[in-house]
């Protein structure tokens, strides 16, 4: 069969599924019902009434067969496993960093970050702060600054990158603030606290030009 015989509209999923399980629908009525049933805090939900779960990306994708091979083969020593050194020369290699800690969850990292870059009337911009950054930044005393663009607080705006950072805001923040009470500029990719909206390659480009020039 010749390539120009097949139908180039139709996208082939490029994976194999390797198990099902039920997924239980629910109405809008009963999902109107179950939020506010929840005080409108989507925290309050129990997992089986969400049918598509946005409230993050941590976990949520199928793992590779290597993965799951990877979790059979590694070396659970409590000190110097092998599993370690080849996940610290992965790190290394990406980050140029020479010393790596490993923290179980990102939210973990976060408190160890903040709570060495952050303090009391420190502002910390960002694009938009997921919920538990900006607990961190707050308990530490500093002020978490969405400055996402317009576009990203309209829902019914159809924009291609809703997760950028508005470059003008950022530029007066650092004026008005001082660049002395910002310690660190933040991206979150991709936009989690806004609906999990992309940022353009532009946009990180543009923001880590203002960083650099002060």
């Amino acid at each position: 069969m010749e390539l120009s015989e097949f139908n180039t509209d139709t996208i082939i999923e490029p994976f194999r599924i390797r198990s099902v399980e039920p997924i239980r629908f629910t109405t809008m009525d009963q999902r109107k019902t179950l939020l506010e049933q929840a005080g409108y805090n989507p925290f309050l939900l129990k997992a089986k009434d969400v049918v598509i779960d946005l409230l993050t990306d941590s976990g949520t994708g199928a793992m590779s067969a290597q993965q799951w091979a990877g979790m059979i083969s590694s070396d659970e020593s409590y000190a110097g496993s092998e599993s370690f050194y080849r996940f610290e020369s992965a790190v290394q290699d990406i980050t140029g960093f020479k010393h790596v800690i490993p923290t179980h969850q990102g939210r973990a990292a976060e408190n160890i970050l903040f709570t060495t870059i952050a303090q009391k009337g420190d502002i910390i911009p960002s694009n938009t702060h997921f919920d538990t950054t900006r607990a961190h930044i707050e308990h530490n005393g500093a002020e978490a600054l969405d400055l996402v663009i317009d576009e990203g607080r309209q829902p019914l705006t159809i924009h291609p990158f809703k997760g950028n950072m508005n470059v003008e805001k950022l530029k007066e923040s650092i004026k008005k603030v001082g660049r002395e009470n910002i310690p660190v500029i933040m991206l979150t990719l991709t936009n989690n606290s806004g609906g999990g909206q992309p940022v353009s390659m532009e946009n990180v480009k543009a923001v880590s030009k203002i960083a650099r020039s002060h």
